[in-house]
């Protein structure tokens, strides 16, 4: 674990690396201002609606921005590990073509409409558990640390799966692949929950998605060691 993190942040100034953090970043702030500007309009059509003018002109602005702001920090997980999903292929080869050379000639690349199912299929999971969870998360605040041991366990085993079949869809198939995740769901938690861990860190959340796909590439290949 400690090799596979420590490789991970080593590679992070590769310019196919540094392509990536830069489009996800860019798409994932895209959807959340995407996000405020729906509930700006839609707060000024509740106000047309109900004659609330207090809702209408910078009021509402300001409540859209409150609010997206208060989903963002909710969602971040969900939308930024579905946004890598998209580019999740260029990180694990960037890795493999480094570290693992034959098994970046015999990968077969993922492709985007598979990359598209696997990150709507990650986003929807991480949404409708982290959904379910939340009367936990809001019951466990008076312990202190409860929420945020919740969060980590939830979210580890989700990561690992993400991550997991992330890379082994290159290298598997279909039945396999299943199989493989079965069989691997522990040791693929250990690195979900160094991931989960980096999401609730300030600055490093940023970076969470792609070292998590490094870490997961190095993992897979060293035999989850």
């Amino acid at each position: 674990m400690i090799r596979a993190f420590t490789l991970s942040i080593g590679q992070l100034a590769d310019p196919p690396i540094l392509r990536v953090l830069a489009k996800s970043l860019a798409l994932t702030l895209l959807i959340f201002v995407g996000l405020g500007v729906l509930l700006q309009l839609g707060l000024g059509a509740l106000a047309g609606w109900s004659g609330i003018a207090a809702l209408h002109g910078g009021l509402a602005a300001a409540a859209a921005v409150l609010v997206a702001i208060l989903l963002g920090i909710l969602l971040f997980r969900v939308v930024a590990i579905a946004v890598i999903g998209l580019f999740g292929d260029e990180i694990v080869g960037a890795v493999e073509r480094r570290h693992y050379p034959a098994a970046a000639r015999a990968a077969r690349p993922v492709g985007l409409a598979r990359s598209l199912a696997m990150g709507s299929r990650s986003a929807i999971r991480a949404l409708l558990f982290n959904l379910a969870a939340v009367p936990l998360y809001i019951l466990l605040l008076v312990t202190g640390v409860g929420s945020v041991a919740l969060f980590l366990a939830v979210n580890a085993l989700l990561l690992g799966r993400d991550l997991g079949e992330m890379v082994a869809a290159r290298h598997m198939e279909r039945a396999a692949l299943a199989e493989w995740l079965a069989a691997t769901r522990v040791e693929r938690a250990l690195t979900g929950l160094v991931v989960a861990g980096l999401f609730v860190i300030p600055v490093a959340n940023l970076f969470a998605p792609i070292l998590g796909a490094a870490m997961a590439t190095h993992r897979f290949h060293g035999g989850l060691k």
